[in-house]
Parts: structure tokens; sequence; C-alpha cells
């Protein structure tokens, strides 16, 4: 038997795609050959830099984005917690 992580564990990665917007920007990251900024991600999501920074800070909390420091600019990836949430997102109806 396959034991679960604790609740609150799960709890926490199902808030953090819990947004139409989310799971597009975890789309978007996965879909990209390289790792993207914020200001790509706004831009390829047609949408304010604003919410899409604070989008990508509840990804990045329940550890669905990673990000890495490249000069002044931060870079975002899907760390392979992200590629599986993006794959059994993929799999519902």
């Amino acid at each position: 038997m396959t034991t679960l992580l604790p609740f609150r564990s799960l709890e926490r990665i199902v808030r953090g795609f819990s947004c139409h917007r989310r799971i597009q920007i975890l789309a978007l990251l996965e879909q990209s050959p390289q790792s993207l900024s914020l200001s790509q991600i706004s831009t390829s999501c047609r949408a304010n830099i604003k919410p899409v920074c604070e989008h990508v800070r509840r990804l990045h909390l329940a550890g669905l984005v990673a990000k890495r420091r490249s000069g002044r600019t931060t870079m975002h990836h899907l760390p392979p917690l992200g590629q599986k949430i993006i794959t059994f997102l993929r799999t519902m109806p």
C-alpha cells in the first residue's frame, strides 16, 4: 500500500493549483523548452504582471514551480512535482 502525504501537505499542493490562471502557468512552463521570467509568463498569458507574480509565488510556495536567479532576473521552471500535477490534470475529464 502506498502511503499518502500528510493531509496538510496535500492541501497545500491542491490549493497551489486551484485557479485557472495557475493551471495555465503550469501548462505554459511545461511547454517551454527553457525557464521563463515573470514578464515572459505575463506576456504569454496576456495578463498583468502583478497578479501573475502572485500566482507564481503561490505555485512556488506549493512546490509546483521552481525559481533560479539569472543575473537580475528570476527564471521559473517546473520541478518534478509540477510535472506530476500537470500530468494528473491532463487525465481529468
